[in-house]
């Protein structure tokens, strides 16, 4: 049997690899044609191009996985059968659950890679994708670093025009306290020219500012020209991420995202659902290979125009009842856990359901 499992994994693999480079690069020349335009009006070089489409390839790579997996173990198992050697193979009494070993073990192995791959290498492909569209392709409309306002903790606002991330100095700072109690009622304002932290100390200091105290309809306006600020519960890290998007940020830095939001008395649903996602959907390979697997091995023949269509009508349905379950998470109807797992749990139910009716 172990000759029989070489063989099916090495058939498996090669679809799956030849499947990969089809779909990306399919998707990138559908990119390339939208934005060619695009690069010739901002002059970018060819070099330029090229580096912007190989870090562009990491994500839908990760998107086009899934449909590759599914791909390889329907068109393996469809070649299979019109060869008849999976007759034969059923004829010398091997069941359909030990058949299907070879392409579960080697999915999951897909899937532990496929879940570092997602969870480190995209985004920090994606960080450098985003930083050439807005320095060539100009997409976006704000500086990185400009204009950053954040919740610090349940009754602190803070607001920065810029903030210098190679000095760690934050320009034209504005920090707002509020009534826990009433948290439109406005207690104290700091506004200052600069803002520097020291590493050392592990606090902000800012310069050449005044401090405005609220009570009633009365202010007080107390000036200085330095001042140590030792409750801040932010440091320059943490405001470089507050500016990257979900999609820059590895599974570390999500993490340490949500217990921050958390921190700040901010609802982390949506951060939540972005972290829980990157296991959800690399996981997504074993569900889809042992619901569109079984279905394949019933058919008494099987040819390349009946497994593309399976594998298109999986695939849509699968988008489905992702991007529903994705509407519900995100309106809060729905636990971020359950709101990424949904659609897995949906189809592995139908796989486990089906499996023994296609055993018969």
């Amino acid at each position: 049997m172990k000759i029989l499992d070489k063989y099916i994994i090495k058939q498996y693999l090669q679809v799956i690899f030849f499947s990969l480079l089809s779909f990306t690069l399919l998707f990138i020349i559908i990119d390339a044609m939208e934005n060619l335009d695009r690069f010739i009006d901002q002059n970018v070089t060819t070099e330029m191009i090229v580096y912007y489409y190989l870090v562009f390839s990491p994500d839908m790579i990760k998107l086009m996985t899934p449909v590759a997996v599914l791909f390889g173990a329907l068109f393996t198992t469809g070649k299979l059968a019109g060869s008849s050697e999976l007759t034969a193979i059923r004829a010398g009494g091997v069941s359909l659950i030990r058949f299907m070993a070879p392409f579960v073990f080697t999915t999951i192995f897909i899937t532990t890679i496929s879940i570092f791959f997602s969870g480190y290498v995209v985004p920090l492909a994606n960080k450098t994708k985003i930083n050439i569209e807005l320095t060539y392709l100009k997409k976006g409309n704000s500086f990185f670093g400009s204009n950053i306002f954040f919740q610090d903790s349940e009754n602190r606002l803070v607001g920065i025009s810029f903030f210098d991330k190679n000095s760690d100095q934050a320009n034209k700072v504005n920090i707002s306290y509020f009534d826990s109690d009433s948290p439109t009622k406005l207690l104290i304002r700091i506004d200052a020219v600069k803002m520097v932290y020291d590493s050392l100390k592990g606090q902000w200091t800012a310069f050449d500012g005044v401090t405005r105290s609220f009570e009633g309809e009365t202010q007080k306006a107390v000036y200085f020209k330095k001042w140590v600020l030792k409750n801040l519960n932010f440091t320059p890290k943490d405001v470089l991420k507050k500016q990257q998007k979900p999609q820059e940020l590895n599974l570390a830095e999500l993490s340490d995202l949500i217990e921050a939001t958390k921190k700040a008395g901010n609802d982390p649903t949506a951060v939540e659902i972005e972290y829980y996602s990157r296991f959800a959907f690399s996981a997504t390979c074993i569900v889809v290979v042992l619901f569109g697997l079984p279905i394949s091995t019933n058919k008494r023949r099987g040819n390349l125009a009946s497994q593309i269509g399976l594998n298109i009508l999986v695939t849509f349905l699968y988008l489905v009842f992702w991007k529903v379950s994705m509407a519900f998470g995100k309106n809060g109807a729905m636990n971020p856990v359950l709101t990424a797992w949904f659609a897995n749990f949906l189809f592995l139910a139908a796989a486990l359901f089906n499996l023994p009716r296609m055993r018969e």
